[in-house]
Formats: C-alpha cells, sequence, structure tokens
C-alpha cells in the first residue's frame, strides 16, 4: 500500500512538473530573455558541452549528431529513428521482457514520464516528444513479445514504440553513439549490456541528458529538460 501511494505521489509531481513548466519557463524566458536561462547542455561522448560552446563546435564540427537507428517497432514496421520521427525529441530507455531486476522499474518510470506528456494534461505536449524502448535481447524480444509487454505496462502505443531489430545494430548504435557501455564489444552471444540509462536528444539529435531511470528526481529533471527544449524549439 506505502509502495503504490509512493508511485502516485510521484506520477502526479511529474505529470504537474509537464504542465507547469513551460508556462513557467515562457513567464522566465519573456522577463528575463532566454539566454538567461541555464538549458540542458550537450554532450560530446560523455562529455557535457554548455550550449554556447556546442553552438562553436557544432559549426567547426567537432560536435556531431546522433546517427540514425533503423528497427523494428511492435507493430512489425520498419522505422527510421530520424526520418520517421523528424522533428521530435526522443526519451529512450533500454530493456529487455525476461529482466526482472531493474527493467520492471525503470519502464514504470518511463511510463509516468510519457503520461506527463500524454495529451489530456496538455495537449501541446502530445507531438514534441516520443518515447522509445529498445530491447538488448532481441534474439528473444520479437515485435509481438514486445507489443505484449507495451499491453501489459499501459504504454500508449502511438507515443512510446518498443523497438527490436539485429543485436549487432543495437549495440554498436548504444556503444558508438549514445556512450553506454565500456569496454568495447562485438554484440555477440556473449555480449550484454544493461543499464538503466534514459538518454535525451533533441529534435536535431544532439544528446542533451542522461538520466537514472530507476530514480524519480532524475525523471522529475528529465521532465524539466523536456520543457526547457520545447521552449529552446521555440
Amino acid at each position: 500500500m506505502a509502495r503504490q501511494r509512493s508511485r502516485i505521489i510521484s506520477t502526479l509531481i511529474v505529470t504537474a512538473v509537464a504542465i507547469l513548466l513551460p508556462l513557467f519557463f515562457y513567464v522566465l524566458a519573456k522577463s528575463l530573455g532566454k539566454d538567461k536561462l541555464a538549458m540542458p547542455v550537450y554532450y560530446a561522448g560523455s562529455q557535457p558541452i554548455p550550449a554556447k560552446q556546442a553552438k562553436q563546435k557544432q559549426q567547426q564540427g567537432t560536435l556531431k549528431p546522433v546517427a540514425d537507428l533503423q528497427a523494428i517497432n511492435q507493430f512489425g514496421d520498419p522505422i527510421s529513428l530520424n526520418k520517421n520521427l523528424a522533428g521530435k525529441m526522443l526519451a529512450i530507455d533500454f530493456i529487455f521482457t525476461r529482466c526482472t531486476d531493474y527493467c520492471p522499474r525503470l519502464t514504470e518510470q518511463m511510463h509516468q514520464l510519457e503520461y506527463a506528456f500524454h495529451k489530456k494534461p496538455m495537449k501541446q505536449n502530445d507531438t514534441m516528444v516520443q518515447f522509445i524502448s529498445i530491447t538488448v535481447d532481441p534474439e528473444h524480444d520479437s515485435a509481438g513479445v514486445l507489443r505484449a509487454y507495451a499491453h501489459h505496462a499501459g504504454a500508449d502505443e502511438n507515443r512510446w514504440w518498443f523497438l527490436t531489430g539485429a543485436k549487432k545494430t543495437i549495440y554498436q548504435w548504444m556503444r558508438g553513439q549514445l556512450h553506454l557501455a565500456v569496454p568495447d564489444g562485438n554484440g555477440g552471444a556473449d555480449d550484454f549490456i544493461h543499464t538503466q540509462k534514459i538518454v535525451l536528444l533533441d529534435e536535431d539529435r544532439y544528446i542533451r541528458g542522461y538520466y537514472d531511470g530507476l530514480d524519480t528526481n532524475e525523471i522529475i529533471r528529465c521532465a524539466n529538460d523536456l520543457g526547457l527544449l520545447a521552449m529552446e524549439k521555440k
């Protein structure tokens, strides 16, 4: 009972953050000027770079966006993150359906974040971010298995995709583009990545945040950053 109450409270907090932050940031930006707000940093590898420095590095070509990932969603449709979701921010986590460790909790936290930006609380939030859960066990987690998992999680499946694909492709993307695993691996049978991080990509596919997906305070920080990036877009 206490655990359920705690989850309800944390859900309400994250939802309130999603509803109130865009208005708060708008008022603050109008009074102080957008340049006075502390916008989410960029990341080059795992190193954070302030937004102003990042613009210079982009012009120099030393800061590059995350490359595209092609995969299969829970409906069995081939998708491209950059083509099918162009113009959207992406909040990405990594799970596998047979996980009994922290994946259920991570999925629950992701659901709170997804619900916070649901159409009903704030309509304009509905199209600005897509939630992505990618399996790290694609040999088992087919599109059908992921769709059952998404249904059990209560996901709004149009706004929260669960992706599978070639293990080597997924693992190379996690390591080479999102910088999530050390040491290196080849995506073979003995290679396995298990992370509780949520990664935030802006609409231009630059990494703008890493968050501990098991920590409610980090989920709130992610919602905060989504609100700031939505204002940055405007």
